[in-house]
């Protein structure tokens, strides 16, 4: 069996013309010997997939659309080198249920490698070649998982959909990038990827923006150019996505900030949701439109949003959903209880008539026994949206890892307050943020004055307006008053005083003056 070895290594990219293309000889002596020759590639690669395998730049970047063939591309990379005794080679996914996928890289490897003398070690996730070379999957589901490979080295490292990562632990693996000065194999840093995800934003200006200055190729491949694949089947599919995911999927777009109001690396992303959270409210812009082929609804979106001690503010689950009325009001029910009683609930309240018929519709039937604030809008999408981008831009909004990050990421960063385009999960965070970090106007009405909770102030009262900075003073203040009865049927999320059965249920109405204060911190 013919040794890679014999192909001396150009660990550079001067062997390159322009950005694309190869010095042919060069080109096809490395394909023949790390190829065509290798008996563990059992595909035989695509024109795209050749330029990916013949680079021997340190750094590439391969695919950038859906269908282009990424992890054939990744897993052929691997093995190229796989009959030099020594080469160690490590293929990476962001979680492990990743990267056991049907089709994925693990199965794929498997479906080469079963029955030659290859050797699988399930333990490691390992196989071992006659050489001694090696090939070993893994992941990196938290940051702490960069410490796995402390003190490993390889010659060969490859991230499929390298977006799924934080740049900090993409960048971490160039330090186990090494060999012996003797060892002649390329030291090799691969990856493939769709675009949108967490790291998107480094990846687009690693790859595109640096791009070959800086020593990194990226070498576009899409659905069109992967022979092996059912196109048109495949294409039909992605036809089904809403336009913004289409584009990157099937066109490999990777332009991001369309918007101005939001970008990716605003936001931090936590592994678990902090311990000093001390307040949360889930927040619900409704659509009522089922999702039909050539269509492409609203979504209603309920998010939950949390405030820290430290006043940061952190989006701990997203619900997208876009099905009818009843299934609707069957997800915001599921996930109330799941979030429990001490969340308060706000929705977007529609003008008009209609829309308190709904919002009494929820508090009464829907979600009896919780807090549900109905929030009237007012002004235009970009101005609402406009508070909570700011604050993420100084940094003070932080995300929990979960599967509906990207496609909350994408959206955001691709809203323009025109309308176009989808924008219910920039309304829904809108909503959550400004109930978390704008102090509410409640009123309770007194016979001879009304006092307003929020600012501490008596108004209209005889002795004047008054300041309360705590909860001993409000105390203080009730126990000096507490002969002006409050009317029970003032409801002070409508500032006025109605019957109990508009709201349904006389605690909703006759809300305690320590539930009012709760609502205020």
């Amino acid at each position: 069996m013919r040794s890679t070895s014999v192909l001396k290594s150009k660990s550079t990219s001067e062997n390159w013309i322009g950005t694309w293309l190869p010095d042919r000889k060069r080109f096809a002596a490395v394909l023949k010997a790390t190829v065509a020759d290798n008996p563990w590639i059992k595909q035989e690669p695509t024109y795209k997939q050749s330029l990916f395998l013949a680079y021997e730049g340190r750094e590439c970047l391969f695919g950038g659309a859906a269908g282009g063939g990424k992890s054939s591309a990744l897993l052929m990379a691997a093995l190229q080198w796989i009959n030099t005794p020594g080469y160690a080679a490590l293929l990476l996914r962001r979680t492990y249920t990743d990267l056991s996928l049907p089709g994925a890289l693990m199965e794929r490897a498997a479906e080469w490698l079963h029955g030659t003398a290859a050797r699988w070690a399930d333990r490691d996730k390992t196989w071992r070649f006659p050489s001694g070379a090696t090939l070993t999957f893994g992941y990196r589901e938290s940051e702490a998982d960069k410490y796995r490979y402390q003190s490993t080295e390889f010659q060969f490292i490859g991230f499929d959909e390298v977006t799924q990562f934080e740049q900090s632990q993409y960048t971490y693996l160039f330090s186990r990038l090494r060999k012996l000065k003797e060892f002649d194999v390329p030291l090799r840093m691969r990856c493939a990827s769709n675009p949108g995800g967490i790291g998107h934003g480094f990846v687009k200006q690693r790859f595109q923006v640096e791009g070959p200055e800086a020593g990194r190729l990226f070498i576009p491949s899409k659905l069109d150019d992967n022979p092996h694949i059912d196109r048109e089947a495949y294409r039909q599919s992605l036809m089904e996505l809403d336009p913004f995911t289409r584009a990157q999927l099937l066109e490999g777009d990777w332009s991001e900030y369309t918007g101005s109001y939001f970008r990716r690396d605003w936001c931090k992303v936590l592994e678990h949701a902090p311990d000093d959270i001390e307040k949360c409210v889930r927040s619900w812009d409704f659509a009522a439109t089922e999702a039909k082929p050539g269509t492409d609804p609203d979504w209603s979106v309920g998010t939950l949003i949390g405030r820290t001690k430290s006043k940061q503010y952190v989006v701990l689950d997203v619900q997208r959903i876009r099905a009818t009325p009843l299934r609707v009001e069957q997800l915001v029910r599921a996930t109330a209880e799941r979030d429990g009683t001490s969340v308060p609930v706000a929705m977007e309240e529609e003008a008009g008539s209609s829309g308190k018929v709904v919002s009494d519709h929820y508090r009464r039937v829907v979600l009896p026994g919780y807090v549900v604030t109905p929030v009237r809008s007012t002004g235009k999408k970009a101005e609402r949206f406009a508070p909570f981008s700011s604050m993420a831009e100084a940094g003070n909004v932080a995300i929990v890892r979960a599967p509906w990050n990207t496609s909350w990421l994408d959206e955001l960063c691709s809203f323009t307050g025109d309308g176009k385009g989808h924008d219910d999960q920039c309304d829904s965070v809108s909503l959550g943020y400004s109930q978390l970090a704008v102090a509410q106007r409640f009123w309770i009405r007194y016979q001879g004055g009304t006092f307003d909770y929020s600012t501490g102030e008596e108004v209209g009262g005889s002795e004047g307006p008054r300041i309360l900075n705590s909860m001993e003073e409000l105390d203080a203040f009730i126990a000096k008053h507490d002969k002006k009865k409050p009317d029970p049927n003032f409801d002070p999320l409508y500032g006025r005083s109605v019957k109990l059965p508009y709201c349904g249920q006389a605690e909703t109405a006759k809300l305690t003056d320590e539930r009012i204060w709760e609502r205020l911190v």
